[in-house]
């Protein structure tokens, strides 16, 4: 098992519903450790855009990095998530922070 730390988002809808969906998503891949507090934060890139909705989640999972990312593009895709130009507005972003102490070079 390993420790991962999920960022999430949500700036659309019914944004604690979004954040709370998450959550219970994300405990289908692992065993959640700790929530964090909420956070209202100012979007960043596109600026005309609802305030976002932010927490972050800290999970111990057998789930490889890989398995990990599409697991919360799915449960992105699952809250409707659409990607019309960077920086959208958004109802679900989930970001994968912290894989134990692993560092990929990637997007």
């Amino acid at each position: 098992m390993v420790r991962a730390y999920i960022g999430l988002g949500s700036n659309l809808g019914d944004r604690l519903g979004y954040l709370r969906g998450a959550v219970r998503g994300l405990a289908e891949i692992g065993k959640i450790v700790a929530v964090s507090s909420l956070y209202e934060t100012t979007p960043v890139g596109y600026l005309d855009q609802p305030w976002f909705l932010n927490a972050v989640v800290a999970l111990e999972t057998g789930a490889s990095p890989e398995e990990l990312h599409r697991h919360l593009l799915g449960l992105e895709e699952a809250a409707g998530r659409e990607r019309p130009f960077p920086n959208a507005p958004r109802t679900l972003d989930l970001d994968l922070l912290f894989y134990d102490d692993l560092v990929l070079n990637r997007p």
